[in-house]
């Protein structure tokens, strides 16, 4: 009888080492993979593998099993003769498990059971507040008859925040997840446990004025978003100010004089949740966030066919997935960026920014608004959940505006595709920490990261490492702009001036303001944001006091657990100097007015003709 040797390749999320494309004829294929995760975050990987010939001319010798992660341990590989000896090969992309079985089995319906197992610290994580586990997606897993997933996870982690992909029928019980041939198709499996995760930030910024005349220039720091609370903790120097623009962004100001150059230090803490916070979204940003802009060309015809479509976020977010490739080597050369319109004639060239910017091409297509966000991605797996806008490793995802839950979406089609489909739509991750926002101009403001001057392109500007606490300071200081006298007869206006010496912006907060005699004598008034190193302020008006009004006065102000208070004098006009002497001067002024008047009025030239 004649035999031919087939060797059987599996791969794990990209295919370094295709399948035989004839091997799915010739053997049906049987997986039972479990992953158990210790209270160390140590995995244990073991697979129960049966290959079954379907026809009476071929048997397997050889097997080769490629993973994306590089930690390996303790491998071992049994087949029904025994212990069978192992190569492991490890490179940048991951490690190759290579074998030759024992025996070999022939025969029509005869089938060969081996077993696989290893230790890896690569897939469990232990993350302070959260607990990540992740591991890749199979490749061609159609062509197998079987293949199921067991996770086991300690029992003190509680209930899974999120499970990607989610679990069909009743496949779960207590610290374990059972997933399918059907579950797993097209996906990877990411679970997360925690409700929170903390991150500290030490970034860089380099300035430098070439004008010879002072100037006011600005960067940006991380923002709170729907999805992050932010703390500044210290910028040294201190800015002129911190302001909020209408994308949301904390733009930070500096004044440089003329030559000068400096670098701006910034520290602070990022909190950042999974269910993003209600947000409303104005009439005017709704036109902005739908317009055509370079990058994301809305009004290219190609596009616009696309967003009639597609029609919804999802289907968007799924072509974006499925049509774009990500482009491993512009990430080293440092390539130019595309845009939407260039991306989709050149698909197999993209990374996270094309992605990016074809889903916010075509949602504002499609009527959908949809802006950019850029920042910092957390990932222990460049090849998995690459990042990529080089220099500090930062990353880009695109945001859209969901009007039934009124807030803003964070979505990730990038890591959707590198992950072999992981779920990036419904559920984003603990992962993404938000820099920038860019829905008004899609080149502006530039992230942490980027601000490097000539010949300094080398240097480490962003540094994030996972955090523990995260320790609120709210302090401000209170003042008031009114003067120390007041003349009774006048309604008064006055300007709280509240300076943010906290860590945390402060939004909408109320200011209770009392008074003795002027009214009214109590207003609670709602301030606009002030941010951290920032400062704010808030009219108030009073109602003009009797004219002959004769005494003091103390303005109370409390904001929060601070209070500030000034006593002012009201006088009566006969009393304030400012008041009498203008009246006096007036008086005089009108006095001369009607001398001249009189003089010239007997003059020939101002007599009337008769």
């Amino acid at each position: 009888m004649k035999k031919a040797v087939i060797t059987i390749f599996i791969c794990l999320i990209f295919l370094f080492f295709p399948r035989l494309s004839f091997a799915k004829s010739n053997f049906s294929e049987d997986y039972n993979v479990t992953y158990t995760v210790n209270a160390a975050a140590m995995t244990h990987v073991n697979f129960n593998v049966e290959l079954t010939n379907l026809t009476p001319n071929f048997y397997v010798r050889s097997y080769n099993l490629n993973l994306a992660f590089k930690d390996l341990q303790n491998v071992k590989a049994v087949d029904s003769g025994g212990d069978i000896p192992v190569t492991i090969i490890t490179d940048t992309n991951g490690s190759s498990i290579q074998f030759s079985f024992n025996n070999r089995v022939t025969g029509m319906n005869k089938s060969l059971i081996f077993n696989l197992s290893f230790d890896t610290k690569d897939i469990a994580q232990n993350l302070n507040h959260i607990w990540d586990i992740n591991i890749p997606g199979i490749a061609d897993a159609p062509g197998y008859s079987s293949f199921n997933v067991t996770v086991n996870y300690p029992d003190f982690l509680g209930s899974p925040r999120y499970v990607k992909p989610a679990i069909s029928g009743t496949s779960t019980a207590s610290g374990t997840l059972k997933f399918t041939k059907q579950d797993l198709e097209k996906s990877g499996i990411s679970i997360s446990f925690g409700k929170y995760q903390i991150y500290n930030f030490n970034l860089k910024y380099h300035l430098q004025n070439n004008d010879l005349f002072p100037v006011v220039t600005e960067i940006a720091l991380p923002p709170d978003t729907g999805y992050q609370t932010i703390q500044i903790n210290n910028i040294s120097p201190r800015p002129v100010n911190v302001y909020k623009d209408p994308d949301g962004n904390w733009m930070a100001q500096f004044k440089l004089s003329a030559l000068q150059k400096t670098d701006i230090d910034v520290s602070g803490k990022a909190k950042v949740s999974l269910t993003p916070t209600p947000e409303g979204i104005s009439q005017g940003l709704k036109s902005t966030y739908l317009s055509s802009q370079k990058y994301w060309e809305a009004d290219d015809p190609k596009i616009f066919r696309l967003a009639q479509e597609l029609k919804t976020a999802q289907n968007i977010y799924r072509y974006v997935v499925n049509h774009l490739n990500y482009d491993y080597s512009r990430v080293i050369n440092d390539s130019q960026r595309l845009g939407a319109v260039k991306i989709l004639k050149s698909p197999d060239s993209a990374v996270c920014l094309e992605f990016t910017d074809l889903f916010i091409a075509i949602a504002r297509a499609a009527g959908i608004p949809a802006r950019e966000v850029d920042g910092y991605a957390y990932t222990q797996n460049q090849t998995q959940r690459p990042v990529s806008l080089v220099k500090d490793v930062l990353h880009a995802w695109p945001e859209y505006y969901d009007f039934n839950k009124q807030s803003w979406i964070m979505i990730d089609p990038t890591w959707g595709n590198t992950t072999g489909g992981v779920d990036y739509f419904n559920t984003l991750d603990f992962d993404h920490i938000a820099f920038v926002i860019r829905g008004q101009n899609s080149s502006y403001p530039i992230p942490a990261g980027g601000y490097k001057l000539v010949n300094e392109n080398d240097s480490k500007d962003v540094n994030v490492t996972i955090g523990n606490s995260f320790v609120e300071n709210n302090r401000f200081d209170i003042s008031l702009n009114v003067p120390d006298q007041l003349v009774a007869g006048i309604p008064l206006q006055s300007q709280i001036v509240i300076r943010n010496l906290g860590n945390q912006a402060v939004d909408n907060e109320n200011i209770d303001v009392s008074t003795s005699l002027l009214t009214p004598k109590s207003q609670r008034i709602i301030s606009d944001t002030v941010l951290p190193y920032g400062t704010g302020t808030v009219n108030v008006w009073y109602n003009a006091p009797n004219f002959l009004t004769n005494t003091t006065d103390t303005i109370k102000i409390t904001l929060g657990n601070d209070n500030f208070s000034k006593k002012i004098e009201i006088l009566p006009f006969y009393k304030d100097k400012i008041v009498l002497w203008g009246g006096f001067v007036f008086v005089i002024c009108g006095i001369i007015i009607s001398v001249i008047a009189f003089k010239f009025g007997r003059l020939p030239i101002f007599k009337q003709k008769g």
